[in-house]
């Protein structure tokens, strides 16, 4: 079967990231770094490391840092070709989308990762799309968008990275009900927004990676509110399960929460220790801290 390629990929960074204020009072929380890298950064590699050509970065009021962050600066360019910095000018230049590869369109208002995918729709188009929360951060040797591109290649459909939570924690996430599930990928029969423990039909919760066919804007183009007073996009995947085959994706690697503040924490040493240049050093300073 001939299936549409997965080209486009919305990056909703619109929140205000109060949960790390007074950091994010002035900067986008997507802006945070994470060594070196803003995580936003973190989800654009990622996503053009799976085939995505364009990035679709839908916004708000105070996101300035990550336009910027994402154009060229002739000043910074010039500085470091003066100070011989080649290989450092060559690393930027090349994690930089292509001009004309990179749309900015604004959220007027937070109403829910629903809405925000919503505000994307006519850039989007009739063709499949990608999804990435920059604060799901997974380090794995294949990146996570890559491992859902290739299941699509299998599957067609929808596909959306989970994992097992503890069932405490089910209220935190979406929840799937699934068919089948052969330990890799899982067969969904329906989605349930942040269910009570009690009522989870499952533990395996989608994270911040989805790939997702045009007509959930169908359901999103009702604007109806769901869990918290929000236009949820689980409620609108729900609504596309009798369309097409929907998987959740068991992925390769390990996923660190950034959006609060022990994830964070978390992110910058596993991914301090990850690298060989740093590692040694770091070790030290934990076990002095100890």
């Amino acid at each position: 079967m001939n299936r549409k390629p997965v080209r486009k990929a919305i990056f909703p960074v619109g929140g205000m990231g109060t949960r790390f204020l007074p950091a994010t009072k002035a900067m986008p929380k997507e802006m945070l770094p994470i060594i070196d890298r803003p995580l936003i950064q973190y989800a654009v590699e990622e996503a053009a490391a799976a085939g995505i050509e364009e990035f679709i970065f839908v916004t708000g009021r105070g996101k300035h840092a990550i336009e910027d962050h994402f154009d060229e600066s002739v000043e910074l360019n010039h500085l470091l070709s003066e100070q011989g910095k080649d290989d450092v000018l060559a690393d930027i230049r090349g994690w930089m989308p292509k001009p004309g590869q990179v749309s900015y369109t604004r959220q007027m208002a937070p109403l829910g990762l629903g809405h925000a995918v919503w505000c994307a729709r006519h850039l989007i188009g009739d063709e499949p799309f990608a999804v990435l929360l920059a604060d799901d951060l997974v380090m794995s040797k294949t990146p996570c968008l890559k491992q859902m591109v290739d299941v699509y290649g299998e599957t067609g459909g929808s596909v959306v990275a989970v994992m097992d939570v503890p069932r405490e924690h089910t209220d935190r996430y979406g929840i799937l009900d699934v068919n089948h599930d052969d330990g890799r990928l899982a067969s969904v029969k329906g989605l349930v927004e942040k269910p009570a423990p009690a009522d989870a039909p499952s533990t395996l919760s989608i994270i911040g990676r989805y790939i997702l066919q045009p007509n959930v804007f169908r359901w999103l183009d009702r604007q109806e509110k769901g869990e918290g007073g929000e236009i949820q996009l689980t409620d609108a995947m729900a609504s596309t399960l009798e369309d097409g085959p929907f998987h959740g994706m068991r992925f390769e690697g390990r996923r660190f929460d950034c959006g609060n503040k022990i994830g964070f924490v978390e992110a910058t040493l596993a991914f301090a220790l990850s690298r060989p240049e740093m590692a040694p050093a770091v070790r030290e300073i934990i076990a002095n801290l100890r």
